[in-house]
């Protein structure tokens, strides 16, 4: 038999494969969700997401050491409060728990980028995304106080802030805002492509933010929407967004991949909490293998076309770059 190609040439050894490997990943790309918590002496693990652990400021020090003892050394942080009201007014109070969260990390681990959610769900007594205008939400009376939120994040010392709550013109008034205070250099990372999806259920458990009636469909995407994607990131790209996002991930590839193909800015996309726990049950279960679909779910995300990930798995995927299972 003459056969001039033969495609298995090059998958004979870890090493060819290795280096002929189209999708490549590094540590840097990768961005670990922490929640932190009002109180102290508090390391409480989170039941729907075995593994995670809400933290109390004083307690930050044990994660900021063994994550940059992994070699990731960005953070997107998640306040939880301990009192909410219909303002959300803990959200951008200077002794906010986002804000003392990071004083501490910025005064004693400076490699740490420290990127900071800006949304008012967790801040708000009935856990909507912005203020109410009976039982809607009100967009446009929404803006300012994110606008304000994202300021005080950035006073605090955060690198970057990624407004995931997907009001209209919500990019323009805190870009806006940060510009009006001398931080034009400071970058946004929009949520941009964020859909109403059933995979956020155990982040709801860990954050507290389950809104107290009604759901989110009228301010978070349908997901039986692809060319929405393309509009929502569009108009974020015009009002001043750096980095775009797509959220959830792995039921959304073909959304990453669209995006990721449309704008020529970095894209990251979002492994939420229920793939997370999914995977983690599953394992537990005996399943499945758990660092085999970690390797596996985790390229599937940068061949889709993202650039960075936020995951509750950083720790364990820079261990795999490090030992050569990806990247």
């Amino acid at each position: 038999m003459n056969l001039v190609q033969r495609p298995r040439r090059l998958r004979g050894t870890d090493a060819l494969r290795g280096m002929v490997r189209e999708t490549r990943m590094a540590k840097s790309s990768l961005i670990y969700p922490l929640f932190i918590r009002e109180g102290s002496n508090i390391q409480e693990e989170i039941l729907s997401m075995p593994g995670q652990y809400r933290y109390s400021v004083d307690r930050l020090p044990i994660m900021m050491e063994q994550l940059l003892r992994a070699g990731v050394d960005k953070i997107m942080l998640f306040g939880i409060p301990e009192h909410k009201d219909e303002l959300a007014r803990r959200a951008y109070h200077e002794d906010g728990i986002v804000q003392k969260a990071l004083r501490k990390i910025k005064a004693e681990f400076p490699p740490m980028y420290c990127i900071t959610d800006v949304c008012l769900c967790e801040y708000m007594s009935h856990g909507h995304c912005g203020v109410l205008n009976g039982h809607s939400v009100d967009n446009d009376r929404t803006l300012p106080l994110l606008a304000k939120t994202a300021l005080s994040h950035v006073l605090a010392g955060a690198d970057m802030v990624a407004p995931s709550d997907m009001m209209d013109g919500r990019i323009g008034a805190i870009r806006q805002l940060l510009d009006e205070n001398a931080l034009t250099d400071t970058p946004i990372m929009s949520y941009a492509v964020k859909y109403c999806s059933s995979f956020y259920g155990p982040f709801r458990d860990a954050a507290g933010s389950a809104p107290s009636f009604g759901d989110r469909k009228g301010y978070q995407m349908d997901y039986h929407n692809k060319k929405e994607a393309l509009k929502e990131a569009t108009l974020d790209v015009e009002e001043g967004a750096d980095i775009l996002m797509v959220k959830p991930a792995l039921s959304y590839l073909d959304v990453i991949q669209t995006v990721a193909d449309s704008f020529d800015l970095p894209l990251a996309a979002y492994s939420v909490s229920g793939e997370y726990s999914m995977i983690k049950a599953a394992a537990q279960a005996g399943y499945i293998d758990e660092k085999k679909i970690i390797c596996e779910t985790t390229t599937s995300i940068f061949r889709a076309g993202a650039t960075m990930l936020i995951t509750y798995y950083a720790t364990e995927i820079a261990g795999f770059i490090a030992e050569g299972r990806i990247g």
